[in-house]
């Protein structure tokens, strides 16, 4: 299926343009939709990061928005999980111009987009991260689709450490410059083992298994926490592939399989 792309603003929060790209089929619709959230250990990337993934998507039938949002220094945490909120509700407002519907959108992000998109997921209505009304609309989703998470910072954090990735380390000390205590209350396996009452959509969860960049359980142990929540959640490991496998070799098989899982999910959750 052909698709435009199409390069908007969405946002000007402290005079900061914030751009997306829309990857819309062509055609009527409406179709199903997700709002992408890029990684980048909290302190890169943009949205492009996952370009392979959005035109893969788009050209399968599916709407894809692309977001960039703010970053270390010139914002950190709640701001920035702040910015994608809000990209999610605008998305939402609009979704009749995109081709799609509120009802049809969901999300995805990868690594430390996968940690911002399981809180937005978690704590869709938390007063920091919908701090800048849309009257009418909120930002929960009807499904989540997480690749590689960097679903515990507490715990990533502590392996980085003692391993001496100094660059993992910064990002983390960047994300949370005043009080690395405030990690622990934003990581996703820990608000779910406290019991906070969250929404849990139907969730997958993409992962490798040779993934140094995450503690080697790290993902099972957030699909767990999630079942125990009630959560419907798939978890999807790839033998012998590290962090951000798709992107960075997209025509393997492996690759393949798991973007054809992603298209398939979305079309079960959104059909």
């Amino acid at each position: 299926m052909d698709f435009t792309a199409t390069d908007l603003e969405y946002a000007r929060p402290d005079s900061n343009p914030l751009s997306a790209t829309l990857y819309r089929p062509n055609g009527p619709g409406p179709f199903p939709a997700v709002v992408e959230i890029h990684g980048g250990a909290w302190t890169g990337g943009d949205r492009f990061n996952n370009k392979v993934i959005a035109e893969y998507l788009a050209a399968r039938g599916v709407v894809v928005f692309s977001i960039d949002f703010r970053l270390p220094p010139d914002a950190a945490y709640p701001a920035v999980v702040a910015d994608i909120n809000y990209g999610i509700r605008w998305f939402k407002q609009r979704a009749s111009e995109f081709g799609t519907t509120p009802e049809l959108t969901g999300a995805i992000g990868t690594s430390s987009g996968g940690h911002m998109l399981l809180l937005n997921v978690l704590r869709p209505a938390h007063p920091d991260y919908a701090a800048t009304p849309t009257p009418g609309v909120d930002a929960t989703i009807p499904f989540a689709i997480a690749c590689w998470p960097v679903a515990d910072p507490v715990a990533r954090y502590a392996v980085q450490q003692e391993r001496g990735n100094a660059r993992l380390v910064a990002a983390h000390h960047a994300f949370w410059p005043d009080n690395l205590a405030g990690m622990e209350d934003a990581t996703p396996t820990l608000i779910l083992a406290r019991g906070e009452k969250t929404p849990t959509p139907p969730l997958l969860i993409m992962q490798g298994t040779a993934d140094d960049n995450l503690t080697p359980d790290m993902a099972d142990r957030f699909a767990l926490a999630y079942s125990l929540a009630g959560g419907r959640v798939s978890l999807e490991k790839f033998p012998g592939e590290q962090h951000a496998f798709i992107p960075r070799e997209p025509d393997s098989a492996n690759s393949v399989q798991a973007l054809g899982i992603i298209r398939e999910f979305i079309k079960r959750h959104a059909g």
